[in-house]
């Protein structure tokens, strides 16, 4: 382990299901419950006003017993990785009364990992991403077409 790696992955609306979202292959239902796509959903759009970069939800409910989504995004400095992550948090607590079960990296803010027991969420600066690889490795995982909410904006 390195001192910037976590240490391990154990420790929208309101017909919104898995099924539904683009991207999705309908012949083959997910297991994953349609809260946690909404709380993984939230999470990506905390991340998007964090000015997070290359945001990707995997489905991974069939394929893992870890978690029913992983959600990888990237940040620029360790600055940026830790307001990411504690974005992440504070929406997550406001909208659904939820924590992280576990918080790894927040310190050293290149690599952090927050553990809610069915969404595990990795934010990353771009080396560590690329190094440890984790989207290849969960491949077999069906990647969300996720596209973040367009905000009007009013001159």
């Amino acid at each position: 382990m390195t001192e910037n790696s976590p240490d391990t992955l154990f420790a929208a609306s309101e017909a919104l299901t898995p099924e539904t979202l683009p991207g999705h292959d309908s012949d083959q239902p997910s297991t994953a419950s349609a809260d946690n796509l909404r709380l993984a959903l939230a999470a990506a759009e905390a991340a998007d006003d964090r000015k997070g970069g290359d945001i990707v939800i995997l489905d991974v409910a069939d394929v893992a017993y870890l978690a029913d989504y992983f959600i990888f995004i990237s940040g620029l400095s360790p600055t940026q990785v830790k307001a990411i992550a504690n974005s992440i948090e504070a929406a997550l607590e406001a909208q659904f009364q939820r924590l992280p079960r576990h918080v790894e990296g927040l310190a050293e803010g290149r690599w952090v990992l927050q553990d809610y027991g069915d969404i595990v969420i990795h934010c990353f600066m771009p080396e560590e991403r690329e190094f440890y690889n984790l989207e290849a490795f969960w491949s077999h995982g069906k990647r969300l077409d996720w596209q973040p909410v367009q905000q009007e904006v009013h001159v």
